[in-house]
């Protein structure tokens, strides 16, 4: 197995219930990489322990796995995914564990994953850049991966903290550094100014920063702050609303339209007209977080009607179970949800206006 071995596997049965019970001790190679993927406190396997109903218990650089078949199954998974990505030179956060857990869950939960490789191990996709390494944390975060590498259009809608936006933008980091594109363009409709950006204060950066601070944000955590400044300066790296793409070819260019469940049916086909030779183009929204004025139709919802059969644009849902900040966010999610009773607005006509 990648970076252990299995020492002993003893199914056995439980005195308590008819449900077989598993049992094996993996023996990690290197004594410091084991210890990075125990956590500080071993609490990346009291993590594993609590969300899969698992024991696992560690002595120096083993651990002993004891529980439900299935449930140990998934627990080896994680662990090897996360001790290859400790060999590799990659930090293990809460975060990435938890993403492997769920991943090792979607193994089972579908019949044929398609990132699953023999002998059932996970080869989950990635985006590298010089100063960070991103691997999907749900399935659905692995299939929009996936998408960006393979489609010169894709759109990324769902709630908020599934990490459409933030993957869109490490993967333009990524296209930049490795020179596959020339710059970035990120864009946002400035709904709540109308984008009507003169009356606002200060000069043009000062106006639109305000729409696009989740976008600087993503940028600084992928690339370097002075590689960023320099980028924006130089016009490799372009911030700019929605209003400025008219008239443009962007060619050579990775271009994201973020919060596009605020763009009119207009801006919307002004927009995906834009990409020129060597383009990407990633547009991400909430369909059912519309901010446009009543009556007005969304110009993302009706996008996703019209070219949903054609060729080369790809369409990747999110849900609230992809939600990968804390979990409250994906309780809040569901809870307004179920209150609200609204359907999947991504296939419907009307947005929902607020």
């Amino acid at each position: 197995m990648n970076g252990h071995e299995l020492v002993s596997s003893s199914p056995r049965q439980s005195k308590t219930s008819a449900t077989d019970v598993n049992h094996f001790v993996l023996t990690f190679e290197n004594n410091r990489f084991a210890s990075a993927l125990f956590g500080q406190f071993d609490e990346n396997l009291k993590l594993i322990e609590q969300t899969l109903h698992v024991e696992a218990r560690p002595r120096g650089n083993s651990v002993a796995i004891s529980g439900d078949v299935v449930a140990t199954n998934q627990a080896r998974r994680a662990l090897d995914y996360l001790y290859g990505r400790v060999q590799k030179g990659g930090s293990i956060e809460v975060s990435d564990v938890e993403g492997a857990i769920r991943m090792a869950i979607a193994a089972d939960d579908q019949l044929q994953l398609p990132t699953m490789e023999k002998k059932a191990k996970l080869n989950l996709a990635q985006i590298t850049t010089r100063k960070k390494t991103i691997a999907a944390r749900t399935p659905t975060q692995d299939a929009y991966i996936r998408a960006l590498e393979r489609s010169e259009l894709v759109f990324g809608v769902g709630p908020a903290g599934t990490g459409k936006t933030y993957l869109a933008v490490a993967y333009a980091a990524q296209l930049l550094e490795r020179g596959v594109v020339d710059r970035i363009i990120l864009s946002r409709p400035a709904v709540e100014a109308g984008e009507r950006l003169g009356f606002l204060p200060g000069d043009m950066k000062e106006k639109v920063d305000p729409y696009l601070r989740p976008l600087y944000d993503a940028l600084y955590d992928m690339m370097p702050g002075d590689k960023v400044e320099r980028a924006i300066t130089a016009g490799v790296i372009e911030i700019a609303p929605l209003a400025f793409m008219r008239g443009r070819t962007l060619a050579n260019a990775a271009v994201i339209l973020d919060e596009a469940q605020n763009t009119t049916t207009m801006q919307m086909k002004m927009f995906l007209t834009r990409l020129g030779e060597n383009g990407r183009m990633i547009v991400t929204g909430d369909p059912s977080q519309v901010d446009l004025p009543r009556g007005v139709t969304s110009g993302l919802v009706e996008a996703l009607q019209i070219l949903r059969e054609v060729e080369g644009v790809s369409v990747i849902r999110f849900k609230d179970a992809d939600v990968v900040r804390h979990p409250m966010v994906a309780r809040i999610v569901r809870a307004y949800e179920a209150q609200t009773a609204v359907p999947d607005a991504s296939l419907s006509p009307s947005p929902r206006n607020g």
